[in-house]
């Protein structure tokens, strides 16, 4: 499988709570936002998918709180493939400080769909082969 995708998040005003904490459900949208960068540096083009009548929509998420984040922290979020299946990923995704301490860690399984009949789908071989190249 893929080896570790990192990706640059900084915590902006929006992402926290009045005490300046991380809210819990920002988590998830930094995850999203690095599965999408990691399938995009793989030049695998969500909106190019989306014109084919398929998307990925997020079929399970098991999350871990360790740490709080905080108003202009700037983290990392690394990502793998931790599973992959004919019409679904599984990513694990962890938001890390610059010190390489874990605060939240998510298991994310992805689904494949037909977005006209909303149902699983396999996924394009070509897609399995960018996710499978072992030399990245």
């Amino acid at each position: 499988m893929m080896q570790v995708f990192d990706w640059p998040i900084t915590v902006y005003y929006e992402d926290t709570d009045a005490g300046g904490v991380v809210y819990h459900a920002n988590y998830l949208k930094f995850f999203e936002r690095a599965r999408t960068e990691m399938l995009r540096a793989l030049g695998i083009s969500q909106r190019i998918l989306l014109e084919q009548k398929l998307g990925f929509v997020v079929r399970h998420a098991d999350i871990d709180f360790f740490h709080a984040a905080r108003l202009d922290d700037q983290l990392k979020v690394r990502s793998c493939i931790a599973e992959l299946k004919k019409a679904s990923l599984t990513f694990c995704q962890e938001l890390v400080n610059p010190e390489g301490q874990l605060l939240c860690k998510a298991l994310v399984k992805v689904a494949c769909i037909d977005n006209q009949k909303m149902r699983p789908q396999a996924m394009p071989q070509s897609i399995i082969l960018e996710l499978t190249k072992s030399d990245r």
